[in-house]
């Protein structure tokens, strides 16, 4: 069937590619990393492309009692680095994936 210059089988054929492509990507960026780190390395983060967290690694010569309220700020910004990464990994996969499609109003690709 042609719509105004678009094949109807060949969009199908299009889209169950990409739906296929989509999964494939999904399931690889759950073996992929990002890692990130904060106050010069002292907090690293390491997260899944499916947003994971995988570990901390808190440097143990930061531990004192009374910097307790950095250790923690520390973590938040390291994971929170790491998830926007893996956030940006992702994107940039499925932009791949989606880069044959018409620009669509409120996709996000």
């Amino acid at each position: 069937m042609n719509l105004g210059g678009l094949n109807l089988g060949d969009l199908m054929k299009q889209a169950q590619q990409a739906q296929e492509q989509m999964q494939h990507v999904q399931s690889e960026l759950k073996h992929r990393t990002v890692t990130a780190d904060a106050g010069a390395g002292m907090v690293t983060a390491v997260v899944t492309g499916t947003q994971e967290l995988l570990s901390i690694t808190i440097d143990p010569s930061i531990i004192k009692p009374d910097e307790a309220q950095m250790l923690q700020d520390l973590v938040l910004a390291a994971v929170n680095k790491a998830l926007q990464e893996s956030r940006e990994m992702a994107e940039a996969e499925l932009k791949k994936l989606t880069s044959f499609l018409p620009k669509i109003p409120g996709l996000p690709f």
